[in-house]
């Protein structure tokens, strides 16, 4: 245990013991006593730590603190202001001020209803203001239009939208100079703009995160490394991550210290009570990597032998010369008898000073009494052994530490307490029950504090069944533990009585409150309406509000529930103690729920019972309370009774102690104070005469030390982060300051150290003007000291956008393979084979005889083709390419070649010219009983059918004919194509003249069964006479259907197929009829394998080795907007397979992980920014259309389905059929969009990637496709064998580092061979070069491509038959910062994380907790982190990083990353429909929401526009600004008008945080009604871009 968290009464007892064979080191938190005192809640409204004080007070000097943003109006419509800014109060030295203030803040109180509360002169009718359905929806411009109104309101809305968009064309143009510079500097974060999309966007509502622990921090830390510190720093100010910073730099030297054999020692945490040890416990639990474990009365401590706490401590690190570490939470109670002072006079000071720990304070203010501050802080330095240390001037904190601004609530009090009639009624039946002597008290007392309604409810809380039973036990004791002559029977009339009481106010008829005189306290009216103007609408804000007794706090929560405003969700809260009898009890699970949920929003109201805000009396206790609000925008009200000059007296005396705080801070010595950076810097810069400066010997141009720091910031706004900004490290030695500036992680210089200086002012431009010069050497400033960057990240990011989906040229396309045209031109001597053969040839309806399709060359092996052979049925046409060829003579050529061309004739209709050079292939018969083989053999071909049909045209039929000759014939129609038939049976009951059968397929002659089998026209049918006696035959008509690929239409699904014909006008085909009906499917057949050749034939010319089947998928695209998901496609192409979507869905992944991995390997030193801009360079699209177009990628894509025209064989003349009259020179032409190219590359990596088990495949279709020096890489392999590893990672690990690797071995199952690098993935940007190690960021990159590739490959191969849209959207949850961060919780990766961030540590405490919480509350649902607000993304960064670190680690084995993935992921996922109502949240529809359901505000819209640049550029960019009510209250740019939206949106919902809806109507005079906000509901709005 590094850490224990123990109270400090225990943790006195314990340093009598001795410990000194503990094995590991460990922090430990101490409890002051065993009273439950405190309790902090890190919300923008915090609740305090004393908040479960159970103790004495009223409400006449409670206090009101909530979070909203603007001052309270002065006036509100219909009624004056409930509060006042502080400042007024405390200007009033006199009763008659106070009197004329007063009646200024609230009207008098008569006995009638309240105007500022009457809801129609407030509000206008209240009720109608809920969430209202409001206008104002956001469209694809995103501006408020109003529709369903009348026609004037219509001509209204259209006004005003005319003078909004003037309003914004006006704001454009005059700012578009101001802003070209800042564009520039956004166009040069095209890496940052790709966040706004996708996986990104769902999380960029969240507020940023600090980057860096704030100055002061940093300072008393290195301080506190190297001498006993008390930190006198204001509430909210950060002193816990000072000490979390200290214990993570004792431990790190602890495990050095092990390591080398020294004793083992621990740390101590002392807090002043039990509630802070779970508090502070949870904090270093989440934020230490090293055990830790708490410790207080409420454990039994008490009771533990020396062998208990030996076995605690075990596991765990502390004792007195064993211990590193003492850290004293609330230092100010270091005095008299307090445990922090026994444990210093009777243990600390007793040791040699070389054995003594190192001793670090916290308070607020080193004194908590009214006393000589001077004094008390001497004392208290003595006491503690310790020097104090603070900022000099309170103020500085400000612009690091919000603070609340303090208001003033005044009312007026009733002139005494009366009775009520309930009261009365209680007083004459059971006023001798003394048990209820106290619940009399409270009644008559609340009767001025809270009015009669409360009264009265105080005896309805004292008679509940709780409180009954507690008056029961009362009793008994009083009668059991006092003498009595008859104890029995007295106890029992007063139970009965007291039984008695509880019917009566159980029967007692009470009324609902009224906001009147009387019925309501003129105080609790105030409170009302204060709250009522808070939360008037759905808002984010939270209240609390404090008093001093618990009754009083469930009066006030039941009252709020009764009347308050319905977005109101109060609940009381109080301590866990037992309270008085009849008073609420809770314990201490039961706080923490109430805590959860109102930081979580399901409270937005708590009423605590807090004792300290009575009004404060000393100057801690108003520090530590107003601490609490700690929202930016909050508000700390206090209420004021009129008249009271205590109360005034108690404010005057609080700001005048506080004036003397700064003056006793500012007194302190030089080398105690934090002055910050800019203290007195003119005097300093005029007196400083031996500053450096700078020339460059190009320009001329000068740099100084004051102009360093503004070139510095310029640079680091280059990078692609521009909220990052360079950090400075003040260190101070022998009364001279030297200070340290660290870059972003993605900086090309990581540091530089300045000169040593007098002055901060100057160290600190003393390290901006090395790092300029550094800078400048490298050639990353140019002679202007300007960034270089900005060189070729416009062009970078023209790169990336360059390519327009719409964007379409005319390219040529192949028809047929060049397998054909090179085999033709000779009489071939032998032939391969492949058989044509059904999978189940019975759902064909009729029988087939296969074919085989002869070739000069071998075909390769190819996939089958399923193919639509009746309606509803189908089956797959198989080829099997047979080894080997057979001979032929020319004698059987010949033979073979009038078969294929019969083929043609009878059941194409097409008469080709006989020339057996010229012909590509031939078919024939296969035996019908054949045996398949792999070995080709003239055996197979049905020979006798050959020889028929090549001596035979036609069969002829005789009248002599039997009827089974005609049976099973193929028959054509002699003078229609489109008419061919398979007869089935003689009809012997039929004849010629019959009429045509019902159910016939149609023909234009339907007169007779004869005249239906005549095709001639009219004409012609006089001259031709038939024989009326020949048999009628039942028949199929066949129909005229060839691409078989595709399924049935409607229109073919109808048509009819019976016919009834007589022989002598048809043709009978020579061919039989189980061979015409296979030849029927040829055209599907060869149109297949065309493609699949031509798609081998784009692999071979790429080199890569792909499978035939996703080689054609690759570059298959089958309508004009096939990118388009669910869109109805334009000019779709039926029976094509499978399109490229989502082989380039995988192909992009692998693309982006490929690229990611080389860059990573070729410069593992360089920054994460110079990675995206390479990587961004390498995977555009510009790129890959680029390399496209030189290999001619365009002639291999299939964007045509099947032709009726284009699958005939070349190279053969055609003497008959439609188009013989083409030459064949014909080219073919389609047109293809610049990115369908693009994507089509990617397509093509995804092919190689599943055709092959390795990956090396796919890794080469990279580099064929990036063609760059910075992927060339042919196999898997070559990405480790161009890896060289970077010094910090050879370097010897540290014991801390080891420490580490062992910790991730045991829990994870890797064991690290380089910890350095594992130290790597855990170091945040915010420490760029800890101890020589870089930040994670290189890691991250890295790791992010590697995992999304691991996802990708599950949800593909999991989903086959899903759309890349949704494939895409579901991935995104896979990999959303919400999900890692869950994950990196859970795996307890956060423990390892270091920082120096206030920000970082507050926010991933908070949300640990959270996630946690709903984890333990899901019940194992595997979805319980999308209940959990949005998390730090620093969270989710360390996942990425690791899988980066075990990436390089284990010599680039991706199995590892799979591993992982497997392990810790995939439970997740295993069940993917959870997830699909799995959004992002979009910042438009957000500020919507806000604006419409909030506020009621129909008048606001979102507007962009393009701007050209100014200062030569030529680059444009996108300017949005939100307007309310015409006035722009917030803007953004980006490179395209959808991301300017975007930051416009975000910034207008930082500016519009906290606000209330009366304070928004009053900043922006809004004046809308909430009927004029009538339109769609919240569940209906979606985003708006």
């Amino acid at each position: 245990m590094p850490c224990a968290i123990m109270n400090s009464s225990y943790a006195a007892d314990l340093l009598g013991l001795d410990f000194s064979k503990t094995a590991t080191s460990t922090p430990v938190i101490c409890q002051m006593s065993t009273d439950l005192q405190h309790m902090k809640v890190d919300t923008d409204t915090s609740v305090p730590p004393e908040l479960t004080n159970g103790v004495n007070g009223n409400l006449e000097e409670a206090q009101i603190d909530y979070d909203v943003q603007a001052n309270l109006p002065d006036e509100h419509p219909g009624v004056a202001s409930p509060v006042t800014a502080l400042d007024r109060l405390v200007s009033l030295d006199d009763k008659e001020g106070a009197q004329k203030h007063t009646a200024y803040a609230n009207p008098k109180v008569e006995d009638q209803v309240l105007p500022p509360l009457d809801h129609e002169v407030i509000f206008k009718d209240m009720a109608a203001v809920k969430c209202a359905d409001v206008a104002g929806q956001a469209s694809d411009e995103s501006e408020s239009e109003t529709e369903q109104q009348q026609p004037t309101q219509q001509q209204k809305s259209s006004r005003k939208k005319q003078e909004d968009q003037q309003t914004f064309a006006k704001w454009a143009q005059e700012h578009a100079e101001d802003r070209t510079g800042e564009a520039i500097k956004s166009m040069k974060k095209a890496i940052g703009e790709q966040r706004l999309t996708k996986r990104e966007l769902a999380h960029s509502h969240q507020p940023r995160l600090a980057g860096v622990a704030r100055e002061y921090q940093q300072e008393l830390f290195e301080r506190a490394k190297k001498q006993n510190t008390i930190a006198v720093l204001d509430t909210g100010s950060g002193k816990t991550l000072i000490a979390v910073l200290l214990i993570r730099a004792i431990l790190d030297q602890e495990l050095e210290d092990r390591a080398v054999g020294k004793k083992p020692r621990v740390s101590f945490f002392l807090v002043d009570s039990v509630a802070l040890v779970f508090q502070q416990y949870d904090v270093l639990e989440k934020e230490l990597d090293q055990p830790v474990q708490q410790f207080c009365g409420a454990m039994g401590t008490d009771h533990f032998a020396k062998s208990s706490w030996q076995e605690h401590l075990k596991r765990n690190m502390v004792i007195m010369d064993q211990i590193n570490l003492l850290i004293f939470d609330e230092a100010h109670h270091a005095k008299k008898s307090h445990p922090y002072a026994r444990i210093i006079k009777d243990f600390y000071i007793t040791e040699p000073l070389l054995k003594r720990p190192k001793v670090f304070g916290m308070t607020a203010s080193p004194v908590d009494v009214r006393s000589d501050f001077a004094h008390r802080a001497r004392e208290l330095e003595a006491m503690l052994h310790c020097q104090i240390a603070t900022v000099s001037d309170l103020t500085m904190l400000q612009s690091s530490v919000s603070r609340p601004e303090e208001m003033v609530a005044v009312y007026s009090t009733m002139d005494s307490s009366f009775q009520t009639i309930l009261y009365q009624e209680m007083e004459a039946r059971f006023g001798d029950l003394k048990v209820l002597k106290k619940i009399f008290r409270n009644a008559r007392d609340a009767t001025i504090q809270l009015g009669a309604w409360c009264a009265d409810h105080v005896w309805l809380l004292a008679m509940s069944e709780n409180a009954a039973v507690k008056f029961e036990r009362k009793i008994q004791k009083k009668y059991t533990s006092e003498q009595y002559d008859n104890p029995v029977e007295m106890m029992d009339a007063e139970t009965a009585l007291l039984h008695e009481a509880q019917a009566f106010v159980r029967a007692w008829m009470f009324e609902e409150p009224a906001i009147k005189a009387h019925n309501l306290s003129h105080k609790v009216i105030v409170l009302l309406q204060y709250l009522n103007c808070i939360f008037e609408r759905p808002t984010e804000a939270r209240c609390i509000v404090f008093v001093r007794e618990r009754y009083i706090a469930q009066l006030l929560c039941e009252l709020f529930n009764r009347i308050g405003p319905s977005p109101l969700r109060p609940s009381t809260l109080i301590g866990c103690g037992g309270g008085n009898t009849g008073e609420l009890e809770i314990n201490f699970y039961r706080q923490l729920e109430i805590i959860k949920h109102f930081k979580d929003g399901r409270l937005n109201c708590l009423v605590m019972q807090y004792q300290r805000f009575d009004l404060y009396k000393t100057l801690i206790q108003f520090i530590q309370s107003r601490g609490r609000a700690r929202h930016k925008n909050s508000k700390y009200v206090h209420m004021i009774e009129d008249g009271n000059q205590q109360h005034l007296q108690t404010v005057r005396e609080v700001k005048k102690n506080e004036g003397t705080l700064r003056d006793f801070c500012a007194s302190l010595p030089a080398d105690r104070l934090l002055e910050g950076n800019d203290a007195q810097l003119e005097d300093v810069l005029l007196k400083e005469k031996l500053l450096r400066v700078y020339i460059d010997p190009v320009s001329n141009a000068k740099l100084t030390y004051a102009l360093s720091l503004v070139v510095l910031d310029q640079f680091v706004s280059c990078l692609p982060d521009a909220s990052s900004s360079p950090q400075y490290i003040m260190r101070a030695e022998h009364g001279l300051y030297t200070c340290e500036v660290v870059l972003p992680g993605n900086s090309p210089v990581h540091s530089a150290v300045g000169k040593p200086s007098s002055k901060k002012a100057i160290a600190k431009r003393s390290a901006a003007f090395e790092a300029c010069v550094l800078l400048r050497q490298k050639n990353h400033l140019d002679e202007n000291f300007l960034s270089t960057h900005h060189k070729y990240l416009p062009s970078m990011r023209n790169a990336h956008l360059a390519l327009n989906v719409r964007q379409s040229s005319t390219y040529d396309m192949k028809i047929k393979p060049k397998i054909w045209q090179q085999c033709r031109g000779s009489l071939p001597n032998s032939l391969f084979m492949t058989i044509l053969r059904l999978e189940k040839p019975e759902n064909l309806g009729r029988k087939s005889q296969p074919i085989a399709l002869l070739t000069r060359m071998r075909m390769p092996d190819l996939p089958s083709v399923l193919l639509h052979l009746q309606i509803d049925k189908k089956s797959d046409l198989i080829f099997h390419a047979l080894d080997g060829s057979f001979g032929v003579s020319p004698a059987n050529l010949s033979k073979l070649n009038a078969f294929t061309l019969r083929i043609y004739k009878d059941v194409f209709n097409k008469k080709f010219e006989v020339d057996e050079a010229a012909m590509s292939y031939w078919f024939a018969p296969v035996i019908e009983q054949f045996q398949l083989t792999r070995e080709a053999s003239a055996e197979l071909i049905d020979w006798p059918v050959v020889n028929y049909v090549s001596e035979n045209e036609a069969w002829i039929w005789e009248p002599e004919s039997s009827h089974e000759e005609l049976q099973d014939r193929y028959m054509v129609d002699k003078w229609d194509g489109s008419r061919r038939f398979f007869s089935i049976k003689v009809m012997p009951e039929l004849r010629p003249q019959d009429p045509v059968p019902a159910g016939t397929a149609s023909h234009r002659y339907m007169n007779s069964i004869l005249d239906y089998t005549v095709s001639l026209f009219s004409k012609s049918r006089k001259n031709v006479v038939w024989r009326q006696e020949q048999p009628v035959m039942y028949a199929h008509k066949i129909l005229h259907r060839l691409n078989w690929l595709d399924e049935y239409t409607e229109k073919e699904r109808n048509v009819k197929t019976d016919a009834y014909v007589v022989p002598e006008p048809l043709l009978f085909s020579a061919l039989p009829a189980p061979v015409a009906a296979m030849a029927y499917l040829i055209p599907s057949a060869i149109s297949r394998i065309e493609s699949y050749l031509i798609a081998l034939e784009a692999c071979d010319m790429l080199d890569l080795c792909i499978k035939p089947d996703l080689a054609l998928e690759a570059i298959t695209k089958d309508s004009d907007n096939t990118e388009e998901h669910r869109q109805d496609q334009i000019h779709f192409q039926r029976g094509m397979g499978k399109n490229y979507e989502r082989l380039e869905f995988i192909g992009d992944c692998f693309l982006k992980m490929a690229t990611s991995i080389s860059i990573y390997c070729i410069s593992p030193n360089n920054d994460e920014y110079e990675y995206h801009v390479r990587r961004m360079v390498l995977i555009c699209n510009k790129n890959l259309f680029k390399v496209a177009l030189e290999r001619k990628l365009y002639e291999y894509v299939r964007s045509m389905g099947f032709s009726r025209r284009t699958w005939y064989p070349e190279g053969i003349k055609l003497l008959e059929g439609k188009g013989f009259k083409k030459t064949g020179d014909e080219v073919h032409k389609h047109q293809l969009g610049d990115k369908t190219i693009a994507d089509v590359c990617e397509a093509l990596i995804g092919a190689a990637l599943l055709s092959h088990d390795s990956k090396d495949m796919a890794a080469k279709a990279v580099t064929a496709f990036v063609s760059h020096e910075d992927h060339r890489v042919g196999e898997w392999a070559d990405y480790y064998r161009l890896y060289t590893k970077p010094p910090y990672q050879l370097a010897p690990a540290s014991a801390v580092q080891t420490n580490l690797a062992m910790q991730i071995e045991e829990k994870m199952g890797y064991r690290f061979q380089y910890p350095r690098l594992l130290m790597s993935a855990f170091v945040h940007p915010s420490l760029p070069n800890f101890g020589g190690i870089p930040c994670y960021q290189r890691l991250e990159f890295l790791g992010d491509s590697l995992l999304d590739m691991a996802s990708v490959n599950f949800i593909f191969h999991r989903h086959p038959d899903r759309d890349p849209q949704w494939l895409t959207e579901h991935k995104m949850a896979m990999v959303s910062n919400k999900f890692l961060a869950a994950l990196s919780v859970k795996l307890r990766f956060h423990k390892h994380m270091r920082y120096s961030s206030p920000a970082i540590e507050s926010q991933n405490r908070e949300y640990v907790q959270d996630i946690q919480d709903a984890e333990r509350e899901s019940q194992g649902a595997r979805d319980y982190w999308t209940a959990t607000k949005s998390p730090p993304k620093c969270l989710s960064d360390i996942v990425e990083s690791y899988l980066g670190a075990i990436f390089v680690d284990s010599e680039f084995d991706y199995s590892q990353i799979e591993r992982f993935f497997d392990k810790h992921v995939r439970w997740f996922f295993e069940d993917m429909s959870i997830y699909d109502t799995f959004a992002n949240h979009h910042p438009v529809t957000h500020i919507h929401n806000l604006l419409t359901l909030s506020f009621g505000c129909s008048s606001y819209r979102i507007m962009a526009s393009e701007i050209k640049n100014a200062h030569g550029t030529h680059i444009t960019h996108s300017v949005a600004a939100v307007l309310v009510h015409g006035q722009v209250i917030a803007s953004g740019q980006a490179s395209s008008s959808k991301n300017a939206k975007v930051k416009a949106a975000q910034a207008a919902l930082e500016e519009l945080k906290g606000l209330a809806p009366y304070e928004f109507r009053a900043k922006y005079k809004c004046g809308c009604q909430p009927e004029e906000a009538g339109g769609k509901g919240m569940e209906e709005v979606g985003t708006a871009i």
